[in-house]
């Protein structure tokens, strides 16, 4: 009898002990694959790691191109990013696209709401020119970028502009009417002689072949007709042209010499990109850099500096005498110039295209007088006759003190 109950206790033993088995073993299982998994992976990152090592150089080639400017095509400074589309581009440029009528993403072309600074973007960059400082762009360069586009500034894309008004010339045969011709005018006054309009008194229409009708003349930035005697109409007293002071306001007027603006230099970054700037320093490049690198220190604008020559010249005993009979403002304007009166009258008012003359005429003796002030500056002895200045050969050696860069072997002073 003892013995039954040893296999019968034996037996339900071995059934529990089955049961927990069950119990225990999807756990188990469930171990080892986890541990079989995490095997794999290791043994795969361990493979990837040891038998294909990454290039660091095409990496960071690769990494430079993907983060180029979509306009200068250059390693993007300080990005920035339009939207919606996400296209990225440097802030100087995006600046500069906008200034110049950019209405729209300069590489997909659609229709952007706002433009704003990327620092992810900056992040990477920056991470990028730790491992290859030579990706750095000049410092010159930074420097002009820095001062056309604040840091960490956003921007608006304006929308597209209405196109400007057709000029007032018709493209028939005959004269179409002036602003001041219509009776009631917005502008308070009425021309003693109005012009017909040829779209409803052909018989009286005056033809184009006969010059400009009695008490008009073309102004001179948007050639239509305009009143001569009409109290918004002013006069160059440069090239003698006169300018209607409607269609384009703050651009068809001559005003006061010291009030002007030089036509299309706004401020550094167009002087910058202007190429008669070169032909004033006779392409001497050299010299044109040292003058850029000195107007960014000192965020001087073309107008600041305009007005610094037109003081100088008014100085003179000739004043303006010298550049009137070189004839620089015989083609400013898109209309023939007028016939000076009194060629001994004093000059008073200037437009806009006969003030960017005067710019570029006096821009290089300026830059002459404010370098002078600097005793540290060297300047060759022979001047402009100086037959090194373009010689690769004798490349001159450069000095960076106080912000200004100095040129120390040959740097012309007279015919640069």
């Amino acid at each position: 009898m003892p013995a039954p109950e040893t296999s019968h206790g034996l037996k339900r033993r071995a059934s529990f002990d089955a049961t927990e088995d069950d119990a225990i073993r999807p756990k188990r299982r469930k171990e080892t694959d986890t541990a079989t998994e995490e095997e794999a992976i290791a043994a795969s990152l361990q493979t990837s790691t040891s038998g294909a090592a990454v290039d660091g150089v095409a990496f960071t080639e690769e990494l430079a191109e993907e983060l180029q400017c979509g306009c200068c095509s250059e390693l993007v400074y300080r990005p920035v990013v339009v939207n919606p589309c996400q296209h990225f581009f440097c802030g100087s440029c995006c600046v500069l696209w906008i200034r110049n009528g950019g209405s729209n993403c300069p590489a997909c072309r659609g229709n952007s709401t706002s433009v704003t600074p990327s620092r992810p973007l900056q992040a990477i960059v920056n991470v990028l020119l730790r491992a290859v400082p030579s990706k750095m762009r000049a410092e010159r360069e930074r420097a002009q970028a820095d001062a056309i586009y604040p840091k960490d500034v956003a921007m608006r894309i304006p929308p597209p502009r209405e196109p400007s008004p057709p000029p007032n010339l018709n493209p028939s045969d005959f004269a179409r009417p002036c602003p001041h011709c219509t009776p009631g005018n917005a502008f308070g006054y009425v021309c003693p002689q109005p012009i017909a309009d040829p779209t409803t008194d052909v018989e009286h229409a005056w033809p184009l072949d006969d010059g400009a009708p009695p008490g008009h003349l073309n102004c001179g930035n948007w050639q239509s007709l305009l009143a001569i005697n009409a109290p918004n109409t002013t006069r160059c007293d440069f090239c003698h042209v006169s300018f209607c002071g409607i269609n384009v306001p703050g651009r068809c007027l001559a005003i006061n010499l010291m009030s002007q603006y030089p036509q299309g230099l706004a401020d550094l970054s167009d002087l910058i990109q202007s190429s008669d700037i070169y032909d004033c320093f006779n392409s001497n490049t050299i010299e044109v850099d040292l003058l850029f690198d000195y107007l960014t220190s000192r965020q001087l604008t073309p107008r600041h500096i305009y007005r610094e020559i037109v003081i100088h010249i008014q100085s003179q005993p000739l004043k303006f005498q010298p550049l009137i009979d070189q004839d620089i403002f015989a083609d400013s304007n898109q209309v023939a110039p007028g016939v000076d009166p009194d060629p001994s009258a004093e000059r008073r008012r200037i437009c806009r295209m006969c003030a960017t003359e005067v710019l570029f005429y006096g821009l290089k003796d300026w830059w002459v007088r404010v370098r002078s002030l600097d005793p540290s500056r060297k300047d060759c002895p022979e001047g402009g006759s100086c037959t090194r200045q373009k010689d690769l050969g004798m490349c001159p050696r450069f000095l960076r003190r106080n912000a200004m860069l100095i040129l120390v072997h040959c740097s012309p002073r007279q015919g640069v």
